[in-house]
């Protein structure tokens, strides 16, 4: 369950920064690059602290936590590509 909530979020922030992209575009033309790159830097961030959490507090091994990492943030950064790609 908890996979599926930080997935979710990771799609929420994609969201909240396509909006702020298409908002700044009119004045900012490179406005997209810019949100896509610092989602990217952003998410994975939050997902590396989120594997830091699993290995220190929760007791799982990095080997154990490193697909979660892969998953939680690959998924939403392709989506963001893909987005950047086709849309953007």
């Amino acid at each position: 369950m908890r996979t599926a909530l930080f997935l979710g979020s990771g799609f929420l922030m994609l969201a909240a920064f396509c909006i702020w992209a298409r908002l700044f575009s009119e004045n900012f033309p490179a406005a997209a690059s810019w949100a896509i790159g610092l989602f990217l830097v952003v998410w994975l961030a939050i997902t590396g602290f989120n594997m830091w959490v699993g290995v220190s507090r929760a007791g799982y091994s990095a080997a154990e936590e490193l697909p979660v990492l892969l998953l939680l943030f690959g998924v939403p950064a392709v989506a963001a590509l893909l987005l950047k790609w086709k849309l953007l």
